[in-house]
């Protein structure tokens, strides 16, 4: 059956269009590439020549919650720095226990909003009862997200804050394209990673980044880096910001 002549054209006009909205391929200098050889705690993918660190299960959760923790990484620092404000809507991407999440909640107050994502319904179910315990349940929606997308409202958040969690991310080309889609215009991404310049930092390799690194993996999305904060002692705190108009 042969197409009117005027849906051919009707079609003609509207294909460029439907392809313009569409999700865009993944650029190939954004290539994953696997390796039978790899370090022990890697999962031998590798993007931009960087290999993926294994995600940290809910089993150590304990960790995340040390009693030391503010001490080692100046964590009021970091809270300081994201200058969050009444009525913000944040998303901590990683979650995790909810470590940041409820003194985000108590940053932003009632009149904002906490998204906690994370990939572990092990870890959202410890985050809520640490929510609870800080009477910030009602700032606070947990969210579980998948491998590829954290499931972020479009268009809806402020701020989103990744704390060493980037560098696990399984699909770290397909999550910030996801998390780019949830930030408001003019919105702000924020990872903060241990300083993989520094020796002298403890941590394993894989779970360090360098700044040139993250500029590097980054400058395939449409964020513009907006700058670096280097106050803490041992992580990099660095800004990426959304096109205010798309």
């Amino acid at each position: 059956m042969l197409m009117p002549k005027f849906l051919f054209l009707l079609c003609g006009c509207l294909c460029p269009l439907l392809l313009g909205a569409a999700e865009r391929p993944r650029p190939t200098e954004a290539a994953y590439e696997t390796r039978v050889k790899h370090e022990r705690d890697g999962i031998g993918k590798f993007y931009f020549g960087r290999e993926i660190a294994q995600v940290m299960g809910h089993q150590a959760a304990g960790w995340l919650e040390r009693r030391s923790r503010e001490d080692e990484e100046r964590t009021d620092l970091l809270l300081n720095a994201l200058e969050l404000k009444p009525g913000d809507v944040v998303a901590d991407v990683g979650a995790g226990s909810g470590y940041f999440s409820w003194r985000m909640a108590q940053k932003v107050g009632p009149t904002g909003k906490i998204f906690a994502n994370d990939i572990q319904p092990e870890m959202l179910e410890l985050l809520m009862a640490q929510m609870r315990k800080r009477h910030v349940e009602k700032i606070v929606e947990p969210i579980l997200g998948t491998v590829q997308d954290p499931q972020l409202p479009a268009n809806s958040t402020d701020l989103i804050l990744l704390v060493d969690v980037y560098h696990e991310l399984d699909f770290p080309f397909e999550m910030t394209r996801a998390m780019i889609k949830g930030l408001k215009p003019g919105g702000r991404l924020v990872l903060v990673e241990y300083r993989g310049e520094d020796p002298a930092v403890p941590i394993k390799k894989l779970h360090k980044m360098t700044t040139a690194q993250v500029k590097k993996e980054m400058a395939v999305h449409p964020v513009i880096f907006e700058r670096l904060i280097d106050v803490l002692p041992q992580q990099h705190i660095l800004i990426f910001r959304k096109a205010a108009t798309e």
